[in-house]
């Protein structure tokens, strides 16, 4: 989340006229690759919706047309192969399966002048692992909705400095993956809700800088870090294009962006697949400095 050369990997250009657009096609897109999306069709009609647990967590289930079909983020760590989910109705239980197939991601090196957002301090770490236990407790939230919140706006304009799914290797040293997408642009430019949701949390973090977590219903909960200024509080419900918050450079980064993370199940996936590819992602081939992340 800071400025460096991408490695075998190319920049996107975030495209979309008039902020607020609504995306008319099916989302989010199915994708059953480590960290993409799987969309189940269930054996269950009705009007009451089934259960569904991926990995003995609950799933979201949405109604498509006469018939429900289960959402499912999958995990990073995942390996190719058959995946199964337990559903329950009112008048069974049953499993079915679906296929994850394989995906390569790219490497990034990162060089950080500020060696501790490398290697934290004992007291670094202690308050690291406080703040871990909140964010994670806000992403794995559960709320009952009537209707999966998935028809998302871009939540700012700018360009995608670093795509969901990098290796990342800091100053010489491999890190955890990046399971969000780096959106960079000017300091101050207002970041919005996509979907209506209630804030699940805020904070000050140690990495993420100024951060809100926004819960939308049946364990899809949305993080935008590095903020300069957050304006929303927890509990709060908001709406779709809402301003929440405003462009930073708190936490770990090095420009003005926000990392935009999509918890699914608990499990951060690919942001990207919440609007139609051909709609809103090209590439761009003409640089391969970030602009801030």
């Amino acid at each position: 989340m800071m400025n460096h050369n991408i490695t075998n990997t190319l920049l996107f250009v975030l495209l979309c006229a008039v902020h607020g657009v609504a995306w008319s096609k099916d989302v989010p897109r199915t994708d059953p690759v480590p960290g993409g999306i799987a969309v189940v069709q269930l054996d269950a009609t009705g009007g009451t919706p089934p259960t569904v647990t991926y990995e003995d967590k609950r799933a979201m289930v949405v109604r498509n047309h006469d018939r429900w079909q289960a959402v499912i983020g999958i995990p990073l760590r995942t390996k190719p192969g058959t995946q199964h989910i337990r559903v329950q109705t009112r008048a069974k239980r049953y499993t079915m399966d679906f296929q994850v197939h394989d995906k390569h991601y790219a490497t990034e090196h990162i060089t950080l002048k500020d060696k501790r957002k490398v290697n934290p301090t004992p007291a670094d770490l202690r308050r690291i692992s406080r703040e871990r236990r909140e964010i994670d407790n806000a992403l794995s939230h559960w709320r009952p909705a009537r209707r999966g919140e998935l028809n998302f706006m871009v939540p700012v304009h700018g360009v995608v400095s670093s795509p969901y799914g990098l290796r990342r290797i800091f100053n010489g040293q491999p890190r955890n993956p990046h399971t969000g997408v780096d959106i960079a642009a000017p300091e101050g430019t207002p970041i919005r809700a996509p979907a209506a949701g209630v804030v699940a949390a805020t904070g000050s973090y140690f990495f993420n800088g100024n951060t809100v977590l926004l819960d939308h219903g049946q364990g899809l909960v949305t993080m935008y870090c590095h903020m300069s200024k957050i304006a929303v509080k927890p509990g709060q419900s908001v709406k779709r294009g809402q301003v929440i918050g405003y462009i930073g450079m708190t936490g770990r980064a090095t420009g003005p962006h926000t990392h935009w993370g999509v918890s699914l199940n608990d499990t951060m996936v690919n942001p990207e697949l919440f609007f139609p590819s051909d709609a809103v992602f090209e590439q761009d081939l003409a640089g391969s400095e970030t602009a801030g992340k």
